[in-house]
């Protein structure tokens, strides 16, 4: 009669000769019991009826709808550091009303709302702009 090994918790089998308990009723003749582990019943889900009148409904699968990003740039550019420090007092003014913004979404919300604005106010919005020399700035020593 062959000596069955049960599975430890790592999932390894222990070598057959390690069961001293059976091993000792094998020399010895006895007979041993082995417990046969019993198969779970299963279940059975009640069938939904559906009236004859009625067609079957589709199934629904939630899936979620893959949103395609659009890709960004990502650019550098010169500025005053005066309206940098404009910036920054927008940032607080955000931040003061509860509202976390980055730089780059304050200047795409500056770009918003000219694009919303008459081409007359836009023109007189960049007529205000002083040009500046692009490029790097200097290091100061």
């Amino acid at each position: 009669m062959k000596i069955q090994a049960s599975r430890d918790r790592s999932g390894k089998r222990p070598h057959a000769s390690g069961g001293e308990d059976n091993s000792a009723a094998v020399d010895s003749g006895k007979r041993v019991e082995t417990v046969k582990a019993q198969p779970v019943a299963s279940k059975r889900q009640a069938q939904k009826t559906v009236p004859d009148g009625d067609p079957p409904r589709p199934v629904v699968r939630h899936r979620r709808e893959h949103v395609k990003r659009e890709k960004v740039v990502r650019d550098t550019f010169t500025m005053p550091r005066e309206d940098y420090e404009q910036l920054a007092a927008l940032k607080q003014r955000c931040l003061d009303a509860g509202v976390a913004v980055k730089k780059s979404e304050l200047v795409r919300a500056g770009l918003l709302l000219l694009a919303s604005e008459p081409t007359k106010r836009l023109l007189a919005a960049v007529r205000s702009v002083e040009p500046v020399k692009t490029g790097r700035p200097p290091k100061s020593k």
